[in-house]
């Protein structure tokens, strides 16, 4: 295994490729891919259906990756450097075994798309800056233990898509409505009975 990785690091830096692609590798730590960390340059990095529980601090020594794919992993949690990347836009943690976020983790000014679908995650989860990803346009968090949805949701205002499918939720907030381009929600799977009249202001796709 690590011979074919090693291969592909080596590849990546001497041609200058900027997709690394270790999907279905069989990868339990990212710090047993040599020389996977000196791949500054990269600017997307898919390690999806692989073995990882934890993912390393020196995920900020990638400071150009713009895609960031760890879908269908056993990851239970991330280090707050997660969030010095500048420049990620596009960050797929669905099919993991999250029941948190780091601190800090707001703080990511670029990112566009952000798949937590099929972890543990509830409304708790969630650090105080989650609400700070204004750049966000599309947020999946179906199949995860939310039984409310923080009020902050509205300060998301570039959201044009939320998935909460399959959860515990009972009602959603009256801010919703301040999401001025929301095209899709998608709650199905739910317990609420009732939603807000303030969702007649989005332009939402029936």
């Amino acid at each position: 295994m690590s011979k074919s990785l090693k291969k592909i690091v080596e590849e990546s830096r001497e041609k200058n490729i900027a997709d690394v692609d270790m999907a279905d590798r069989g990868v339990s730590s990212m710090l047993d891919i040599p020389g996977l960390f000196t791949l500054s340059n990269i600017t997307q990095l898919i390690l999806s259906h692989n073995k990882l529980t934890s993912v390393p601090a020196n995920i900020a020594d990638l400071k150009n990756l713009e895609v960031l794919n760890f879908f269908n992993n056993q990851i239970e949690d991330l280090p707050t450097q997660i969030s010095s990347l500048q420049k990620l836009k596009h960050l797929n943690l669905g099919m993991n075994r999250l029941n948190s976020l780091p601190r800090g983790f707001g703080s990511l000014p670029a990112l566009e798309v952000l798949d937590l679908t099929y972890n543990n995650l509830n409304e708790k989860s969630l650090p105080g800056n989650f609400f700070y990803l204004t750049t966000l346009r599309a947020l999946y968090l179906s199949d995860n233990d939310f039984e409310a949805l923080p009020s902050d949701i509205g300060k998301l205002t570039k959201l044009q898509i939320i998935s909460l499918r399959d959860n515990d939720l009972v009602s959603l907030p009256k801010e919703i409505g301040e999401l001025s381009q929301l095209k899709e929600l998608h709650i199905q799977g739910n317990r609420m009975t009732v939603l807000p009249p303030e969702l007649g202001r989005c332009h939402l796709c029936q």
